[in-house]
């Protein structure tokens, strides 16, 4: 039995205007009328200087919209899509970068090198297949776009040197924001690609389910994002993955509709849906799919563990990821971040730990994982180990993982500096901090020597000023995904050309290491130098000929993952 949202209930338009009321920054995170005042940056400046050991941190200001200049579009909005596309100022450079440090910094400074001509917001199907049949005729590149929280070039309408393309568009999907059907036997539901992560939640809800996907950008980030990225959410084992919960896929093509079976499981030949997952917008539009479901749980437990080192932190989550436990939350921090995110002094490591079930009690699980962790040298916060606690989860208000209690303690404090990273990417910007992340898995073998490798690489590169530090976002059997967060004075007005110079060397690391150049982020344009070494030639060339029989104009997001052919 499926279930069709009735129009005024859990289905209902969540904006009825072009994307929405309210304008989104048009060069950082979140909404223009969440930007804090002069006055508030400058306090916040203060603290957060004494905070990082900076000292006194100036503050810029950025350029306002206004003073922004943008090169004059190459293409002009055809009359028969003049009803959906836009090319005002704003419509233009809010789609022209994603969120990676240089991208906020180029935006930050009214630096819009690669505008988008015009910004389509398709209303349905038959909308994006004009636009791809308007595009294809016109040889115009077509960049999809959801919530625009890329942070390696994704969404950045860039042309590649060698590209013939006589212009380029951003195709903004977020008004196709409806969970489209539910099918509460199988556990399954149908969400068009442009639903946010809480607007897919809050529909779901009304049904009981949680899609239980809570990526850091949970807040603006779109399901067709999720999937075109392969992202991870917040849960640390099982279900990490986008894919993981994928059941069929549809995608608009150049050359027409690709939609995969809804099977539980198949063995009949590549997956169709393997391949639109991670194609990053370079095979066609992701239109909508029907993903795996949960019920909301019930039963949570959480707790926060310290050990003297990381290492002993290490060895520990090893153990618990070897276990079959399978903890809904397993991330371990390193004394430096521990600090930063004030969830500890920075005299340990910390391990936050927690377990939900919509069907069952979790406490023997707790009790087992607590047993390993003291076997290992864990000493549990004393009232840390609780009921109901947001640490087996990260969603706000109206999301699965939604709960009371965390109070000040430590996981308390991780949780909320979690959500709030993105936010303090902007406020870095405007301080002059250089901040940048390298998130990357390998084997539990490899770990040790890679982990004091690129520590070691990255601290030698910052200088004494300079900070590094650690966490797992993700662990597996065979071994962990690491997540490194540097943090050091800019260089004011070389901030891209520092960044660079950190990022080749780190990343070259990472790859010569063995680990992958990205564990949830995507390749977009940042990571395709270390991607194209990564990937077995044999299947570049074979992922070149599948974009080439599906877009022989090569016009979908061209210059991400690979060049299309001549």
């Amino acid at each position: 039995m499926r279930l069709r949202p009735k129009v005024g209930e859990a289905g209902r338009r969540i904006h009825s205007e072009l994307v929405t009321d309210r304008l989104h920054k048009h060069w950082g995170w979140g909404f223009a009328d969440q930007q804090p005042g002069p006055r508030e940056l400058r306090a916040a400046a203060a603290g957060l200087g004494q905070h990082l050991g900076l000292g006194v941190l100036e503050v810029e200001d950025p350029l306002p919209l206004d003073r922004v200049q943008l090169a004059a579009p190459r293409v002009c909005i055809p009359a028969a899509l003049g009803d959906f596309c836009a090319d005002d100022i704003h419509a233009r450079a809010s789609h022209a970068l994603g969120k990676s440090y240089p991208e906020v910094v180029l935006g930050f400074r009214g630096r819009f090198q690669h505008p988008p001509d015009f910004v389509a917001s398709p209303r349905s199907d038959v909308d994006i297949e004009r636009v791809l049949e308007w595009c294809s005729a016109e040889r115009i590149a077509v960049v999809p776009f959801g919530g625009g929280t890329s942070v390696v070039g994704g969404v950045r309408p860039e042309l590649p040197s060698s590209s013939h393309h006589n212009g380029a568009i951003s195709l903004d999907l977020r008004r196709l924001d409806r969970l489209l059907e539910v099918d509460p036997i199988s556990r399954s539901a149908r969400i068009q690609a442009g639903a946010t992560g809480p607007q897919l939640e809050e529909q779901l809800a009304a049904h009981g389910f949680t899609l239980r996907h809570f990526p850091q950008s949970f807040e603006y980030a779109t399901l067709g994002g999720w999937l075109a990225t392969r992202a991870a959410g917040h849960f640390a084992t099982l279900w990490t993955h986008i894919e993981d919960m994928t059941e069929s896929v549809r995608a608009l093509t150049p050359l027409g509709i690709w939609e995969s079976r809804r099977l539980p499981g198949s063995g009949a030949g590549p997956s169709p849906d393997r391949l639109l997952c991670g194609s990053e917008g370079t095979l066609g539009v992701i239109a909508d799919a029907w993903l795996r479901v949960l019920p909301r749980p019930l039963h949570k437990r959480s707790a926060a563990v310290s050990f003297a080192r990381f290492p002993l932190g290490a060895e520990c989550v090893r153990a618990l990821s070897q276990s079959g436990l399978h903890p809904s939350n397993c991330r371990l921090i390193d004394p430096s971040e521990a600090r930063l995110t004030m969830a500890g002094d920075g005299s340990s490591a910390l391990l936050l730990l927690g377990f939900e079930s919509a069907d069952h009690p979790v406490d023997f699980a707790m009790h087992r994982a607590l047993e390993i962790c003291r076997q290992h040298g864990g000493e549990v916060s004393e009232g840390s180990a609780r009921a109901g606690s947001g640490a087996a989860g990260i969603g706000g208000a109206g999301t699965a993982g939604g709960a009371g209690g965390d109070g000040g303690d430590a996981v308390g404090s991780w949780r909320q500096a979690f959500l709030g990273a993105p936010y303090m990417r902007d406020l870095f910007v405007a301080c002059g901090v250089l901040s940048e992340t390298f998130e990357t898995a390998i084997t539990w073998e490899r770990f040790p020597a890679f982990h004091e490798r690129v520590i070691g690489t990255a601290q030698e590169l910052l200088g004494d000023r300079g900070q590094v530090s650690c966490r797992f976002t993700h662990v597996y059997p065979d071994g962990p995904a690491a997540y490194f967060t540097v943090l050091a004075p800019a260089l004011r007005g070389d901030e891209v050309e520092q960044w660079w110079a950190i990022k080749r060397a780190v990343s070259l690391l990472i790859i010569d290491a063995g680990g992958t150049i990205t564990h949830h982020h995507a390749v977009g344009r940042d990571h395709r130098p270390w991607y194209d070494q990564q990937r077995p030639e044999p299947f570049a060339a074979a992922l070149r000929g599948a974009k080439a029989a599906v877009d022989p104009q090569g016009i979908m997001n061209p210059g991400v993952l690979v060049d299309p052919l001549p």
